[in-house]
């Protein structure tokens, strides 16, 4: 299982800076860019962040922003923006949540949202996104 530590240091060997930032806009607790030369920066606004899986689902969803280079910016059509967003969610979902990891903790008895939210150390609301993502792939 995947721990906020594992994923500073996959920033680190990424050579992705992870800096805690006042993000002014109140529905932005975290965000990515990347510069013409492919570098990748994450800036999370530390005031924001509910608690630890809180933390580490932002981190994932922002570090799949810059795995996959899946990058928009404010005039980009809702479309594309949704196809960002869901392939940055895919990434961290793959990555917190493997589907094999998935069904062990499904064959121990862990069927619940809330169960498997504790399992995985992540909000109940991800362990929905990874179900949705699972099924949208013909894996559940």
């Amino acid at each position: 299982m995947k721990t906020i530590t594992n994923l500073y240091d996959l920033a680190e060997k990424e050579n992705i800076p992870i800096i805690s930032f006042h993000i002014s806009n109140d529905d932005v607790e975290a965000l990515s860019q990347c510069d013409d030369d492919g570098d990748c920066i994450i800036a999370i606004d530390d005031t924001k962040i509910k608690n630890e899986a809180d933390l580490k689902v932002k981190m994932a969803h922002e570090l799949g922003h810059c795995e996959t280079g899946a990058f928009y910016n404010r005039y980009s059509p809702y479309d594309e923006i949704g196809r960002h967003e869901y392939r940055a969610d895919k990434w961290a979902v793959y990555e917190l949540i493997p589907f094999d990891e998935l069904v062990v903790a499904l064959n121990k008895g862990y069927n619940e949202s809330w169960q498997l939210a504790e399992y995985f150390e992540v909000p109940e609301s991800f362990i929905e996104r990874a179900f949705d993502i699972y099924r949208a792939k013909g894996l559940l």
